[in-house]
């Protein structure tokens, strides 16, 4: 490929630092004809795998399929990077145009009947064949994989099946443009002392910094970044400007013209739908849901419900408590959804005797990424050293080597942190490049993992350190632990590495992961003043832990309505009014007119941007189960970094990848399956009987 002159050789020749690729040598005119020739060559290599006159074998089939397609995951790795972190027009015009082909080749190597006969006869042969373990999983994801994509569909039923993918394709990559474009195109800039009442100084130095960014030359500005509008909701003393911002916040995706995601939404229900009955499941739901731990939307719906019931009754709790504060004030008016956060914050510091005001200068962006690494290297022996000069694709990447016990390089890691208008909004972990061990056309034995995080916290105003919320430190502590997955990888395929296992297993690696951020030892150590070096004083520090579950009603209530509806989207036919079911299930459910859903419909883009989190948000609360029971493991020893429970860690969560199956390997970590208690315990949600009662 890199001997064609029309494309760029930097897409797929990555010779920059240990592998990386040259960021700075690619340039956005080169991704279309990088496509071109990617998915030429990967067709290429599909049509000899399939065509091969020798009969089917492990090596010359499933082997070849997994070092298959190397150009195109490379450009498309560069690529949909930047499509994530830090796009343009260009690319955005490109990504609407490259998701659905991408959609149709895939579709076209699912359904070609010759591959599929060579897998299905390793399949049906597979006892006999003398495969390892990891090999058995790589041999079935392959095979579902194909009967997912309809390898066993009639020919006009496929064609169907591909049209649908396609079409699913084109809409969620335009749902996520069109949110991005809601918050590109919203902010409220102040500049009167009256206007900015309650503002902390950091959060002016913030909204100063993205006042120029956006190009005004003085003055304030809100924007719809979660790093911004949090804090100004939960700071501001002006309520009718928090109401203008939430009301904004809240309206992403449904504000009619071309931005509007209301249609995309619709028709996207409606295609899942198709697509499952196509593939013989009775909802899309039933289609996702098959091959993860939850396996039904019963269970899934059985856990989100008994969670619910008492999240939403700590919120009516909580939210008496803060109509109590509004009382006081002389005011009559509802605590509303742009009130909680500000009435929370006061109901905080009254309960607790601290604030996020205090807290935060304590939790410098430079410690707690520290915090990160030392946590990393007391766990598992890695050390992250920061290589300075390297370009990335952006100048404020940062990129580490990651090192292991005995110095050999084991990861490289990229770290994106700071908010921007070219990059959407959220937090998450990719890779450029998986952890393998087979051997490639270029004479090597497998690839190093090359790992990135992107995050949107604020940028400070110049020669100023960031400084985090308490939230923000647990997101850079989550995404690091997701990236801990895919760099602690060890196994021999691709397809299973890392972060390759079934959608509600892969947040515990991350979820788990936050907990050693409120270990006291290491807010000790990396929680110090940012001016005057000094740690933070135990008084605080105690009040810290103490508030650990303070608001977990509010915050469980809107995440869990968010994955009732979801699965309740899934669970139907195609829906002509999505809204309506919307408040059809809040209705049923019973949410609190003062808490809205944390991702409502037409910015759902976990769900809508593409499906992988679609019938799968509940995900994230079925990891947290284990989660907190995987920790309560190392609470039990008396030490947060027992060497022995790390040792058991590293070798069955993170370095395994999807080479075992998820629950088996869990029971090798912990020697049992969890239930509920813990998690609910954590979330300062379950009462004292249920946590004495016997295991369920």
């Amino acid at each position: 490929m890199s001997s064609n002159l029309l494309v760029n050789p930097a897409l797929v020749d990555w010779n920059g630092h240990h592998g990386l690729p040259r960021f700075d040598q690619v340039k956005d005119e080169d991704f279309a004809p990088g496509f071109d020739a990617a998915l030429a060559a990967h067709e290429a290599e599909i049509d000899a795998i399939a065509n091969n006159p020798e009969e089917s074998t492990f090596t010359n089939t499933v082997v070849a399929l997994e070092t298959a397609g190397d150009a195109l995951s490379r450009v498309s790795a560069l690529f949909w990077g930047k499509a994530g972190a830090h796009t343009n027009e260009n690319i955005q015009a490109l990504e609407r145009e490259i998701a659905p082909k991408m959609s149709r080749h895939y579709s076209k190597i699912g359904m070609n009947a010759a591959l599929f006969a060579r897998i299905d006869t390793l399949w049906d042969n597979r006892k006999e064949l003398g495969l390892t373990l990891e090999e058995e999983r790589v041999l079935e994801r392959h095979w579902k994989g194909f009967v997912k994509a309809g390898a066993k569909l009639a020919k006009a039923e496929q064609e169907r099946l591909a049209d649908i993918n396609e079409k699913l394709a084109g809409l969620g990559a335009k749902f996520g443009q069109n949110v991005l474009g809601d918050e590109k195109s919203w902010s409220l800039k102040l500049s009167d002392e009256a206007e900015l009442g309650g503002l902390p100084a950091f959060l002016r130095d913030a909204m100063a910094s993205a006042a120029r960014e956006r190009g005004e030359a003085d003055g304030y500005m809100v924007t719809l970044s979660r790093s911004i509008i949090e804090p100004f909701l939960t700071f501001s003393t002006r309520r009718d400007l928090r109401e203008q911002a939430f009301r904004a916040w809240a309206a992403r995706g449904q504000n009619g013209g071309e931005t509007d995601n209301l249609g995309i939404v619709r028709e996207t229900l409606a295609m899942r739908a198709e697509k499952a009955k196509l593939l013989g499941y009775e909802n899309f739901a039933a289609y996702k849901l098959d091959n993860t731990m939850a396996k039904t939307s019963d269970a899934v719906n059985t856990l989100l419900r008994q969670v619910w019931d008492k999240a939403r009754s700590k919120a009516l709790e909580e939210e008496a408590s803060l109509g109590g504060l509004i009382a006081e004030e002389g005011k009559n008016h509802e605590v509303m959804p742009w009130d909680w956060r500000y009435y929370a914050e006061k109901l905080r510091q009254r309960t607790f005797d601290f604030s996020e005001t205090e807290l935060k200068p304590y939790l410098q962006l430079e410690k707690i990424i520290e915090a990160c690494f030392d946590v990393a290297e007391r766990l598992f022996g890695i050390k992250a050293v920061e290589v300075k000069g390297v370009s990335a694709y952006h100048p404020d990447v940062r990129v580490f080597e990651i090192r292991d016990r005995d110095g050999s390089l084991k990861a490289l890691f990229l770290g994106d942190y700071f908010a921007r208008s070219s990059k959407r909004s959220g937090a998450w972990m990719n890779s450029l490049q998986s952890q393998h061990k087979l051997p490639l056309k270029n004479g090597a034995t497998g690839e190093l993992p090359i790992i990135y995080n992107v995050c949107n916290f604020a940028k400070p105003a110049e020669g100023k350190p960031a400084l985090l919320s308490i939230d923000d430190a647990r997101t850079l502590f989550h995404e690091f632990g997701h990236a801990l997955h895919g760099m602690l990888s060890d196994v021999t395929y691709p397809s299973v590495s890392g972060t390759g296992v079934s959608r509600d297993f892969v947040e515990l690696p991350s979820q788990l992961y936050e907990h050693w951020l409120t270990v006291p030892e290491i807010l000790e150590k990396y929680a110090v003043h940012y001016e005057t070096g000094k740690p933070m004083p135990k008084a605080l520090l105690d009040k810290v832990l103490a508030a650990r579950t303070f608001n977990a009603g509010f915050a469980t209530v809107e995440f869990t309505s968010s994955a009732l509806v979801d699965m309740a989207f899934h669970t139907r036919g195609a829906i002509e009014d999505p809204m309506a079911v919307q408040k059809e299930v809040l209705d049923e459910i019973g949410m609190p007119a003062s808490i809205v859903m944390r991702h409502a419909t037409p910015h759902f883009q976990h769900v809508f941007s593409g499906d992988g989190y679609s019938a799968g948000y509940y995900s994230y609360m079925w990891s947290e189960v284990l989660d907190a029971d995987a920790f309560s493991a190392f609470e039990e020893t008396g030490n947060a970094f027992d060497p022995v429970m790390a040792r058991k860690l590293k070798n069955n969560i993170y370095s395994v990848g999807g080479s075992i199956d998820p629950e088996e390997t869990y029971k090798a970590f912990r020697g049992k399956l969890p239930d509920p208690k813990a998690m609910l315990k954590k979330k300062g949600l379950a009462m004292v009987e249920e946590l004495s009662g016997s295991d369920a």
